[in-house]
């Protein structure tokens, strides 16, 4: 079962680290926030050597402390366990708990995260560490919370320990059992990479060509996903026995972890640290980029690992470290709007990072609430309208979930698969993006649902509340998914799959089997040819039925043949030696339709397909608006709620059929009124 933040008031804060500034500085700094209509702060995530300055030394005055004054001032806290950086005196006594990389590179203390999570004494302090703070702080009137470690596989999402090898090879004794199993898994007949003795297999090492074994390396993301979720659950599993009224949660969806799986078995809800501004030093290719807008996307993943979640970072000034990731300012009113998206999308807390811009370390560029100076800025005021604008409406917020009428899947296997396949890997993300944007430019709020295998039954009663559903690109597709989809659409749904759709197994073998594999009968098409559309290919055109105007079939062509009566030939291609053959196919199966699209999706044909769908906006009968605001719904029994925000530095001119009221003015709109750049309204609906 998802688990949610289950809260009856809205938290606003900061990240807040004590050890950072004088003493002199905490009341004031608590008193201000308090004053901004802040009520909670993090605090402890990079602090071992102060709760642990020598082995086996245990000190908690300092943060028993900071935390007298939070009490004074009815502050809460989230504590962090301190795993994310190890102490000095710890990696310098026990250097097999350094990570290492793929090449041998061991990496040395002085930054973060430079630990493995194999390591049997790494693991053994990181349960001590936990339990002596776990038992010290499990009945502070302050904490109402933990944080397991900080980020789990930021910074690397790879790790190549000695301990690691080892680890690696029990995951896959457990996993195969014998080698001949695991050899057949792996494929190793081909290449001459046949293992006969368990010494031999080991996590993925420098290969001629950097072309490894990829079922060895979908395998190696899998474990390294356990792995991770072993380590933390070593921690959850101490702070529910010793700390069991307090609630335990993680930050941050990073690389090669089932996110879904660890919440669901160590958190009470799933947190996530929002960063919109990274779009502007790694921008979206494509039509029309979504820029900041497409952290709306990784927001929806948040939400269907926890529909109510906590953002524990949420910026609030440029970004960057010494030598990396240099963000420019936000313009003002952003920073109000990137808070508002992540309540728009499910947030019922939210702390900014931080309060206040450090003045030492590698951070120095990553600007909080405050700048050095502490004096007054645009930020804090910023800051301190949104925390006054919550104080009034959060608890009419808080517990709504987000509403959807479309769905688009993903799921761990193809995205960990694909990070190696090119073949289908390059073209998800383009294509997931492609329909985000349309989506969000027709204001039609879209949820992200992650398909996991064992989980079927309880996905498919999940599933039927969305009209259609999007599978761009799942070349690895397993039977149990296919015969849930089948059901999903015998009951009415729509689904649409793009190229390269079915043709692998949960090996990553190819299927002796016309394409697309288990959904072949479902689709009523097989794929007779295929080719790639690069190098010294010309981009190849489709056309549509019933318009004039052809539309590209990017990156790979999927050539089709008909093999049901009750299929529908939507667009053939017009171009190179497939001209004339089915590039665009709808099946009818039970209450519903199967498109099957033989390319990537851009935004064309997406949008394209939008009108196909007759998918329309929840909003369209008493709202216009332009297509540089987004949507968003959160609805329980009583009422509805619609985020409207404005991520244009231009005004948007909005048009209201029925008069409505805003709730953080509290006033009331009618007919053509003007929402001003970065704003944001919530209206009710």
């Amino acid at each position: 079962m998802r688990n949610a933040l289950d809260l009856k008031r809205f938290y606003m804060g900061a990240c807040y680290y004590p050890e950072h500034w004088d003493e002199s500085l905490w009341a004031d700094d608590l008193g201000r926030m308090k004053e901004m209509g802040f009520d909670l702060i993090r605090i402890g995530e990079f602090a071992w050597s102060i709760f642990e300055p020598q082995e086996g030394q245990f000190s908690f005055e300092f943060f028993d402390r900071f935390l007298e004054q939070a009490i004074t001032l009815d502050m809460k806290v989230i504590m962090g366990t301190p795993t994310a950086t190890p102490p000095a005196w710890l990696t310098h006594k026990y250097p097999e708990v350094l990570n290492v990389s793929m090449e041998g590179t061991t990496y040395h203390h002085g930054q973060r995260r430079h630990y493995n999570y194999s390591s049997p004494i790494y693991l053994e302090l990181c349960a001590r560490i936990t339990r002596e703070m776990a038992q010290h702080y499990k009945d502070h009137s302050a904490i109402i919370g933990w944080q397991i470690d900080n980020e789990l596989n930021c910074e690397t999402n790879v790790f190549y320990a000695e301990a690691d090898h080892l680890a690696f090879r029990r995951w896959l004794q457990q996993k195969y059992g014998t080698l001949e199993s695991l050899n057949q898994a792996w494929g190793t007949v081909f290449w001459n990479q046949t293992y006969d003795h368990w010494d031999q297999v080991h996590l993925i090492r420098p290969t001629v060509s950097d072309s490894p074994n990829p079922h060895q390396a979908l395998d190696e993301k899998r474990f390294i996903s356990d792995n991770t979720i072993s380590f933390a659950k070593l921690q959850g599993d101490i702070l529910r026995a010793e700390a069991p009224n307090q609630w335990v949660t993680t930050n941050g969806l990073f690389g090669h972890l089932d996110s879904h799986r660890m919440s669901d078995e160590i958190l009470d809800f799933m947190s996530y640290d929002s960063y919109p501004q990274f779009s502007t030093i790694y921008p979206d290719s494509g039509e029309q980029p979504l820029l900041d807008r497409k952290w709306s996307l990784s927001l929806s993943n948040v939400r269907d690992i926890s529909p109510n979640f906590a953002v524990l970072e949420q910026q609030s000034g440029p970004g960057g470290w010494v030598n990396r990731m240099q963000m420019p300012s936000p313009h003002p009113g952003q920073m109000r709007l990137w808070t508002y998206q992540s309540i728009a999308h499910g947030a019922d807390m939210v702390l900014y990072f931080r309060w206040r811009t450090a003045t030492i370390g590698t951070e120095i560029y990553w600007h909080g609430i405050n700048d050095y100076h502490n004096q007054p800025n645009r930020r804090v005021a910023e800051a301190g309208l949104v925390g006054k604008e919550l104080q009034k409406v959060g608890e009419r917020i808080v517990g709504k979930r987000y509403v959807a009428q479309v769905a688009m899947l993903r799921d761990y296997d193809n995205e960990w698969d694909g990070e190696l396949d090119q073949w289908h890997g390059s073209l998800t993300r383009p294509s997931e993006l492609s329909w985000f944007k349309a989506l969000q430019y027709a204001h039609i709020p879209t949820d992200v649902v992650t398909v996991r295998p064992g989980a079927e039954t309880e996905q498919l009663q999940d599933l039927t509340k969305y009209q259609v559903l999007i599978y761009p690109h799942p070349a690895i597709l397993r039977e149990d998914t296919a015969a849930m989809l089948q059901k999903y659409v015998e009951n009415g749904g729509s689904v649409v799959f793009g190229c390269r759709t079915g043709y692998k197994n949960e090996s990553g073998h190819c299927r002796m089997q016309p394409l697309p594999g288990p959904v072949a009968e479902l689709s009523g098409i097989q794929v007779e040819d295929f080719t790639m559309v690069n190098g010294t290919a010309s981009p190849v055109s489709v056309e549509l039925n019933q318009h004039t105007n052809l539309i590209d079939a990017p990156s790979f062509n999927d050539i089709l043949r008909i093999h049901a009566d009750t299929v529908e030939v939507l667009g053939t291609y017009a171009s190179s030696y497939y001209k004339g053959k089915p590039a665009l196919t709808v099946n009818r199966v039970g209450e519903g339709k199967v498109y099957y699209w033989g390319a990537a999706f851009d935004l064309s044909i997406a949008a394209q397909l939008l009108s196909e769908l007759q998918i329309v906006s929840p909003i369209k009968n008493w709202c216009e608006l332009p297509d540089t605001v987004e949507v968003a719904i959160r609805a329980d029994d009583q009422e509805e709620l619609v985020f409207l925000l404005n991520y244009s530095s231009e005004e948007a001119e909005i048009k209201l059929h029925v008069p409505t009221e805003e709730l953080l003015q509290g006033s009331q709109l009618q007919g053509t009124v003007t929402l001003e750049p970065y704003g944001v309204w919530v209206l009710k609906k």
